[in-house]
């Protein structure tokens, strides 16, 4: 995997796509890069010429994207380019006319994204070239998450990798016969531009169009057999020990001793991973392997939040690091990416006890709630990675985030009293956060120049050793430090802002609802357990159909705040429902309010009817309806910067099956997990959720049942004490006593449990086997582990 500012202009040309077609498939997930410069083609292409550079004046007459609500869509109405959106009309059009689909699909933070379109699509002859001779569709990958498995599984299989913006040529009737990711727009000494790939491809198509055709047809059932998942002949899921240990290993081979992560550059939070490991932890914790998975997590954890990826002065943390260090981030903002590390940190202030890891948790949603949150309760999808750095000038990467000691300085003028030398606020700062002169960017991550001389604020001692080196005391220093992030983030608000992608998507909200209620739990907030309710409340009244039962996929900030939606609407697919059944569940263990557990269940019936794969097991990732026409129907098997929505459905199944019974969820479960099991056994660092679902189903789940009154004090010192230990394989039930209460008509057996001497009582329940009887927190604190 190279870093963006790496791989730059790196441009390959396959003569076959049958040749990638047997490479094996990478462990990391094509989501955790917004580019890579590759180009797959199903057939020889002829050298063509160099394209003229973009115009300077942006054409003003909109096309049809301006009818779109998606703010990806809408940022290329204004492109000189006969832009389509994805659908009938597109497809109608390629057949009549007999020409070749120009496919780009992106997202409206990626940087790449908009050096495309600032390079290629606003460029006037480009213009003319995908307008006369293809018919060209643009996609928001968030919005149809489909289309993009589809050609990005293309992608991956026929070159050295995957990425966006993501650009693929497809016959008329839908099957890719190229595809790529960015394309510079002129040819290079070592890459081929854009211009010239269309004028190779609109030779193809006049010349050889019948090979093009036949490879297509070849490609699109090669990639069939290799993306099928089943049951098949087996009849159980593998075993855990094997898998468990194979994915530690794997992770271990790979891991990085001194800054953390998995990886050289770049770095990718990956939270799956951490969460694997923290599981793995706890169920190998008095052996050497699992003291060191419990290390690598914690580390990497550390590391990431000292680094530049966390945004010191706003909170939150950016996409990924460039580099090893987690020094200089690529600066989008994504809400998935908070909403699983809030989750990682609060577990993490489980294990460990620091309040290091809880305090970064609260960071994280301090900036969600103020900048990525709907006055209605939802949440929007991201940040920008550019934005211009005075108002009026060009858009440049990072340009919000980064400083100069010349800025922090002037900010922070003020002597400080007691240092054993001369020392001014700016200065201490400045030592502590890293920042140089000459800008602590290196000249390799920042190939157009735009950060010269700036420099993004990393930790680069303790508050210790800060102390220490100027002679004051550590609560001194950290005030100084607090004191100076406040002034430069008041400061930074006179930066024009990156642009907000405000459309709100069921699946990140359903994240975002878990990374609430986890947290508050954890933390014994209510506050932030509220969040997670008007989170909640917010998908129920905006994203759901009464009458169906389903889900829509994306819904769209209107005028003065109000809610939209595209018409049609767009539903929902696999991973809304399996995310937002999460968050409903986690809200409930949060809240004990069992509406939102009768509202999971019903929700996992309709994903149940929509998805399920009946022959072969396991769940596709959309509708058959809604992605008909697509050459492959898939079944996602990767967790990557998101987890599949496979492996989530595996967790759902089980704690569904612990807080009902029902046996059909757990028999789903089991067939879901044997389907998956050849993946599991070959590669399960590419599937550590699933792994970690493996594990639950196999070890059991503990049924923890407190019987008492919601709010009653000393029903909520026992739920807190549950909430303060790290245990991934549990459920946690309230019993009130009420004989018809939802959960009593599911788990008859709640009815035989008694309040002992009329107080607040907890049972800890597993294989229908309960424990005695416990009123002390701290006697139930040792129950729970040992």
């Amino acid at each position: 995997m190279l870093s963006a500012r790496a791989c730059l202009g790196r441009v390959l040309l396959l003569p076959r796509a049958g040749a990638g077609l047997a490479a094996s498939r990478r462990g990391s997930s094509s989501r955790d890069k917004d580019r890579s410069a590759t180009v797959s083609s199903s057939v020889p292409m002829p050298a063509g010429g160099k394209g003229s550079r973009p115009s300077s004046t942006p054409q003003r007459v909109p096309n049809r994207l301006i009818h779109e609500k998606s703010p990806y869509l809408l940022q290329h109405a204004y492109n000189p380019v006969d832009w389509y959106p994805w659908g009938q009309e597109a497809f109608d059009k390629a057949r009549k006319e007999n020409k070749p689909i120009f496919l780009s699909v992106g997202y409206s933070p990626c940087h790449w994204c908009h050096m495309m379109e600032e390079e290629s699509f606003q460029n006037e002859e480009i213009g003319r070239l995908l307008s006369e001779d293809f018919v060209s569709v643009k996609v928001d990958r968030e919005e149809r998450p489909d289309v993009d498995k589809v050609y990005m599984t293309f992608v991956q299989a026929t070159s050295s990798g995957g990425g966006w913006p993501m650009n693929v040529w497809l016959t008329p009737n839908l099957q890719p016969f190229v595809g790529g990711t960015y394309f510079p727009p002129e040819d290079g000494l070592t890459r081929v531009g854009f211009r010239t790939v269309l004028l190779r491809i609109r030779e193809q198509w006049k010349q050889n169009k019948n090979a093009l055709l036949e490879n297509s047809q070849r490609v699109t059932t090669a990639l069939l057999a290799r993306s099928e998942i089943s049951v098949g002949d087996r009849q159980l899921p593998p075993s855990v020990a094997t898998v468990n240990s194979r994915c530690f290993q794997q992770l271990d081979e790979g891991y990085d001793e001194e800054y953390g992560g998995f990886a050289e550059a770049p770095k990718f939070p990956t939270p799956v991973i951490l969460s694997f490991l923290f599981s793995y932890w706890l169920s190998h914790r008095l052996t050497q392997d699992g003291s060191r998975a419990q290390q690598m997590a914690l580390h990497t954890l550390k590391m990431m939040a000292n680094g530049g990826i966390r945004d010191h002065v706003g909170q939150g943390f950016h996409r990924y690091s460039t580099d090893r260090q987690w020094h200089v981030p690529h600066f989008e903002k994504m809400l998935y990416d908070q909403a699983q590390l809030a989750v990682a940190y609060s577990q993490a202030f489980q294990i460990s006890g620091d309040e290091f890891y809880s305090d970064v948790a609260k960071d994280i949603l301090q900036y969600v709630t103020r900048s990525l949150s709907h006055r209605s309760g939802g949440f929007y999808s991201a940040e920008d990675a550019d934005s211009p750095p005075e108002r009026g000038m060009r858009p440049k990467e990072g340009a919000y985030y980064v400083w100069t000691v010349k800025e922090v300085q002037q900010l922070l003028p003020e002597p400080v009293l007691g240092a054993t030398e001369l020392l001014t606020s700016g200065q201490l700062f400045t030592k502590h956060y890293g920042l140089t002169e000459a800008g602590n960017i290196s000249p390799s991550q920042d190939p157009k120049g735009e950060l010269q001389g700036q420099n993004v604020l990393t930790v680069r001692y303790s508050l210790e050793l800060t102390a220490a080196r100027f002679g004051l005391g550590v609560e001194a220093v950290r005030t100084l430090l607090n004191t100076g992030l406040e002034k430069l983030f008041q400061a930074r608000k006179h930066r024009p802002k990156p642009h907000l992608d405000s459309k709100m998507l069921a699946a990140w909200n359903g994240l975002m609802v878990s990374g609430y209620a986890v947290t508050g739990a954890v933390l014994g907030q209510d506050r932030l357990i509220n969040y997670a309710t008007n989170g909640a409340k917010f998908l129920k009244r905006h994203m759901f159909d009464v009458a169906s039962g389903r889900l829509m996929r994306t819904c769209y900030t209107g005028s003065g705040g109000t809610v939209e939606h595209s018409n049609p609407p767009c539903w929902g697919f696999l991973e809304d429902y399996a995310f937002v059944v999460r968050g409903l569940l986690d809200l409930y263990e949060a809240s004990q309010e069992s509406a939102w557990l009768e509202w999971a269940l019903r929700l996992q019936d309709t994903q149940d009817r929509l998805f399920w794969d009946s022959q072969g097991g396991g769940y596709f990732c959309s509708e058959a309806e809604l992605g008909a026409g697509l050459p492959l129907r898939l079944k996602d098997d990767q967790d990557g910067a998101e987890p599949s929505a496979n492996s989530v459905s595996a967790h759902n199944l089980l704690r569904l099956h612990g807080f009902t019974g029902h046996k059909d969820w757990m028999d789903k479960c089991v067939c879901l997990l044997t389907a998956f099991s050849e993946r599991m056994r070959r590669v399960p660092v590419a599937l550590p959720e699933m792994v970690r679902a493996l594990s639950a189903q196999q070890q059991t789940l503990k049924q923890i049942v407190i019987c008492g009154d919601r709010q009653a004090k000393d029903t909520k010192a026992l739920v807190q004490c549950v909430h303060s230990v790290y245990i991934p394989n549990k459920v946690l039930i309230l019993a009130d006593g009420d004989p018809l209460s939802f959960l009593s008509r599911q788990l008859p057996f709640l009815s035989t449990l008694r309040r002992l001497e009329d107080q607040a009582t907890a049972y800890v329940c597993e294989n229908q086997a309960c424990s005695m009887p416990i009123t002390d927190p701290c006697e139930l604190r040792k129950l729970l582990h040992p």
